[in-house]
């Protein structure tokens, strides 16, 4: 499981530049410092008291953020040159990182007693000082310069806020007070974003780089093409279904486009598929995979934190929308291979089915016991050890693939990858949760949107989805999302919304820049993949996404889909939003089951029949079945005349 999904350039620079930082002494650095991260995780999960004396939380999260955060200078350069080697700059910002949160750590229990977050001793501040800078330099490094203006404009905003005219305006802070504040209290940079990594991230991201180094992902992608490999437009249909996969269990869509396009996107080339349209694919199959259950990436985890729920209500919560995404895509890709007469991969191509399973059956019983873990057990925090635990026993019992001593390292490095990408992006970006906090103006930004919509909850909810949409584009997902649930989430709840609705309508909006142009980043790489033009497969890209424009709108106005309400409510509703989402991938590739190609006004009526069945109520659930009815009857009618009129 990868970290952020939008900070995935940094990330993929080593791969790129032809270097990785992590080698020789640094590796063996990161390798001890990383398991030394882990295992006090661990105690601290299950209060193992491995360390003799129980951690006060404070002092926990202070070390967690010494052992990863330190980490980033070592792996992230300054700039884009200094990829293969460590300078000692780098090595100063490493031990200053690790000296100074060490001191915080050691007097843990003081800053809470002693209040120091309101007023600490001048060496305190000045250490707070020391890892507010570092903070800032390693969310510049791991996720770039744009985040990282945003972080530091927050960082310093209780300085000028009682400056700020209307909403905007807060009370001041001197540089003193703001520095406390942030390093050393609650809502800042050990706020809720680095809490959730602390109590729940930590166990999941063991599970996906556990399933990464055993072949998981071969595996995945061999069971895709076994499955729809052979079927006409196959190679888009694995494209879809492996980025699912891959996707839910990393949350990194740039990494997952990568990952999964390097291999689909040529496959969907050779079949017919063009190159555009192969690319929008990839961009969209791995854009969804951050909304995908049963991991879903970090975000999913914050939301379950800024709710206070348990992650399985928010896991529940996204498997209709996902579903409803994953299969607008497939019925596309289908549509589109049907009107254009591709067929699937050849048969040499496609792994027998039964021996792909044999092989590789314990990552799906992995994955089973996981979900089970959660969704019945309820050990969101206990759930991915034991499936982890599982995964490496019986890959070494049963697996094809050679797990040793050597395969324990690369888990160990490649999760402690993962939490440093993950650590140096959301301790940055708890100055934007601590800022919005200390000033009010989070309540006060939430309390003049809801006075500008005037009760008006379909304007409340545009004017929410624009605002998740542009930030979406200059912030990472994560970045995004927290932003969000601090200033337009109480809003839309406010405004009489579900709230995890509420929620899940801003996660998915704020993902939507991914494929849409004039940023389009999931397009921009798989079009670089592709060899085609980055507009036009922007373009299509938010064709093929158009459910997921339509989704949010769906459940935060009709929670069902998000499996609340009566049983049969939910059943009726779900089904005809799944009609829905075939009329509408028929509207967009013009081609129906059982007709064949379809003229622009059969179009139209399907159109509008989808917008029926997606309007909560019978009336309109009649209306768009009548439409349906009608462009197959008049389509079969007018096909039967048209002989005798040629004639």
């Amino acid at each position: 499981m990868g970290g952020d999904t939008g900070a995935e350039p940094a990330r993929l620079a080593p791969a790129e530049g032809g270097g990785d930082r992590l080698r020789g002494f640094a590796y063996w650095i990161a390798l001890v410092l990383g398991c030394g991260g882990i295992l006090l995780t661990i105690n601290q999960t299950f209060n193992l008291h491995l360390t003799g004396a129980p951690i006060i939380d404070t002092s926990f999260y202070y070390l967690l953020l010494g052992l990863f955060l330190s980490l980033a200078f070592l792996a992230y350069p300054a700039h884009g040159a200094a990829w293969r080697t460590i300078p000692w700059y780098d090595w100063g910002l490493f031990a200053a990182c690790l000296g100074a949160t060490s001191y915080l750590a050691w007097n843990g229990s003081r800053i809470v007693s002693e209040g120091w977050d309101l007023a600490a001793p001048p060496e305190a501040v000045a250490v707070a000082g020391i890892v507010c800078a570092i903070a800032l330099e390693a969310v510049r490094r791991a996720a770039g310069i744009v985040l990282f203006l945003i972080c530091a404009v927050f960082a310093a905003y209780p300085l000028f806020a009682d400056s700020m005219p209307g909403f905007l305006w807060g009370p001041g802070s001197g540089l003193a007070e703001t520095l406390s504040a942030h390093a050393m209290g609650v809502e800042s940079i050990i706020g809720v974003p680095l809490r959730t990594v602390a109590s729940l991230l930590v166990g999941f991201l063991i599970f996906g780089s556990a399933l990464v180094v055993t072949g998981g992902g071969e595996f995945f992608m061999a069971l895709a093409v076994a499955l729809l490999g052979r079927t006409r437009g196959g190679p888009a249909k694995v494209s879809v279904m492996a980025s699912g996969f891959f996707g839910s269990l990393s949350g990194s869509v740039i990494s997952n486009v990568v990952t999964t396009g390097r291999l689909t996107i040529p496959t969907m080339k050779r079949v017919g598929y063009p190159a555009h349209y192969a690319g929008a694919v990839e961009a969209c199959a791995s854009t969804g995979g951050a909304l995908m259950p049963p991991v879903m990436g970090a975000v999913a985890f914050v939301m379950a934190e800024f709710l206070n729920v348990p992650y399985s209500t928010v896991l529940i919560a996204a498997i209709v929308p996902a579903l409803l995404y994953y299969g607008g895509l497939l019925l596309q890709a289908d549509h589109y291979a049907a009107r254009n007469g591709l067929k699937g991969q050849p048969a040499e191509e496609i792994p027998p089915l039964l021996p792909i399973l044999k092989e590789g059956w314990h990552f799906l019983f992995s994955l089973g016991l996981l979900v089970y873990l959660l969704l019945v057990m309820k050990r969101e925090a206990l759930a991915p050890y034991i499936a982890t635990c599982v995964l490496l026993g019986t890959t070494v019992a049963f697996g094809s693939k050679r797990f040793g001593l050597a395969g324990l390292r690369d888990l160990a490095i490649d999760t402690t990858r993962s939490i440093v990408n993950l650590v140096a992006v959301l301790a940055g970006v708890g100055f934007i949760v601590g800022s919005l906090s200390y000033t009010g103006v989070g309540g006060a930004f939430s309390r003049e949107l809801l006075q500008f919509a005037g009760g008006n909850i379909y304007l409340l909810l545009v004017l929410g989805a624009l605002t998740s949409f542009i930030l979406g584009m200059g912030m990472t997902a994560t970045a995004c999302y927290i932003f969000l649930a601090v200033t337009l989430a109480p809003a839309l709840i406010s405004g009489g919304l579900h709230p995890t609705a509420s929620h899940l309508f801003i996660l998915y909006w704020g993902l939507m820049s991914f494929i849409t142009p004039p940023v389009a980043l999931a397009a921009i790489t798989a079009a670089s993949i592709a060899k085609a033009d980055p507009w036009r497969t922007g373009t299509q890209a938010m064709r093929l996404g158009v459910v997921n424009f339509l989704v949010p709108f769906l459940f935060v106005l009709n929670p069902t889909l998000i499996m609340v309400g009566e049983p049969l409510h939910i059943l009726h509703d779900v089904a005809t939003a799944c009609f829905a989402v075939w009329m509408i991938a028929a509207t967009l590739e013009g081609w129906l089951v059982g007709i064949g190609r379809i003229a622009w006004p059969a179009r139209a009526l399907l159109a509008v029949g989808a917008l029926g069945m997606l309007t909560p109520g019978l009336t309109s659930d009649l209306v768009g079945g009548a439409l349906l009815a009608l462009v197959y009857g008049g389509t079969a009618l007018f096909r039967r005349r048209a002989p005798a009129r040629g004639a």
